[in-house]
């Protein structure tokens, strides 16, 4: 798992799409290129295949979070995009929905923003692909229990002019890829965690030294078991580890948890020594 390096922010993307949110909506994060490419998935994920374009021209990767109503749903916010996609001539290519789309292999080989500029709910996310002539556009869907979010990404002929976004921050730094926090015990099918734990000690005053930076925890299980319960005990073992750092004087609103079951295994699970090693929470700093 590894979180890709942001392009070049540019003076002034371009959209060749301008989406419209069921609610009061940001752009948190847009970033452009003249010259640049990206891979726009065609299929699902699987581990025989995962068919890609690879799209050249002027990229422009642009990310909004949402304030939809009361019993949104990210087919909610997603629908009416895909809607105005057709009415303006589009022709989608593919859709899918989580675990139709591949799941957790299918969402981290694209290349989306961070945290918190943009979220993904690992059990709840939506995809679409769509061509008009040379334009290509991704559009990736998913949300907090309150909040909707949304990724774009466009590609245009490069020096085509386009709408431009509302708002442009400025770049956050590259990200590093994630870490182990190695040293924590957990049993097979077990989440609890308490005691002295020095890697957490360390992560918890990196963190106290970077107040503006953030987290997302992920937690992995060994192959025991099925996969909607190790998911399970996947978020729970990250939940704990929030837990602490929440314990230890940590702001809450900067760790997010995620799990992901037994579906990124970094050992064997065939001895227990490599089943120990895939049972672990890792670090993404933001």
């Amino acid at each position: 798992m590894r979180l890709l390096a942001l392009a070049l922010l540019a003076a002034s993307p371009a959209l060749a799409f301008t989406p419209e949110f069921p609610g009061p909506s940001a752009v948190t994060l847009s970033v452009s290129e003249d010259f640049g490419s990206f891979a726009q998935p065609l299929a699902p994920w699987s581990e025989a295949d995962f068919p890609q374009d690879r799209v050249e021209g002027r990229i422009t990767r642009t990310a909004w979070r949402i304030e939809p109503p009361v019993g949104f749903s990210t087919l909610s916010i997603l629908a009416p995009m895909r809607d105005a996609l057709r009415a303006e001539g589009w022709d989608v290519l593919f859709e899918c929905e989580t675990d139709t789309c591949g799941g957790y292999d299918f969402r981290y080989r694209l290349d989306l923003f961070p945290e918190p500029e943009m979220h993904v709910d690992l059990g709840d996310f939506r995809y679409v692909s769509a061509r008009k002539g040379r334009e290509r556009i991704s559009l990736m869907v998913s949300r907090t229990a309150s909040l909707g979010f949304v990724q774009m990404v466009a590609a245009t002929p490069s020096g085509a002019s386009a709408t431009q976004p509302a708002a442009q921050p400025a770049a956050p730094p590259a990200q590093a890829g994630a870490e182990v926090l190695e040293g924590l015990a957990f049993d097979s099918g077990a989440a609890t965690l308490s005691g002295d734990q020095p890697a957490l000690r360390d992560l918890a005053e990196w963190l106290r030294a970077n107040p503006a930076r953030r987290i997302t925890l992920v937690g992995h299980t060994d192959a025991s078991g099925a996969l909607e319960a190790n998911i399970a005990v996947s978020r729970q073992r990250a939940e704990a580890v929030r837990g602490w750092l929440v314990a230890d004087g940590i702001d809450a609103a900067r760790i997010d948890a995620q799990g992901v079951g037994y579906l990124a295994p970094r050992d064997s699970n065939a001895t227990e020594e490599g089943r120990a090693r895939n049972r672990r929470v890792e670090v993404i700093r933001n």
